[in-house]
């Protein structure tokens, strides 16, 4: 037992896999690609079922944002990812917002879905 909290695994649901594998593909910069070996199709962000992650898999997402929000890391500057984000079409809510790690813009994804694009602060 441990007195820390770690999020091992996220899943976010999306109604159609095609059209959401390609705007987390255009935001992030992934090659998500459909895996249908379990008993319900998903899309493993980067490709690793051996990292601590998550996927993407066809289910109803809450309705306007209403559910969680997960935060995901992007891979160059905040600004890019949520111009990106906005192109593919996203809701950008607000942001960024300075905290002690890094800085995030809350967006709504194509299904409705809460997402925090991340960008860590730099080592100094």
């Amino acid at each position: 037992m441990t007195d820390k909290a770690y999020v091992v695994w996220t899943e976010i649901p999306v109604s159609d896999m095609a059209k959401a594998m390609a705007f987390y593909d255009t935001v992030f910069g992934w090659s998500l690609e459909l895996d249908e070996s379990g008993p319900n199709p998903m899309a493993v962000f980067g490709g690793d079922m051996g990292a601590t992650g998550g996927h993407i898999y066809p289910g109803t997402p809450a309705a306007n944002g209403a559910g969680p929000t997960i935060h995901l890391a992007v891979p160059d500057a905040l600004e890019a990812a949520t111009e990106r984000a906005r192109g593919a079409g996203a809701k950008v809510l607000y942001g960024p917002i300075e905290i002690p790690p890094g800085r995030f813009t809350y967006i709504i994804d194509p299904d409705g879905n809460s997402i925090g694009l991340f960008e860590p602060r730099k080592a100094t």
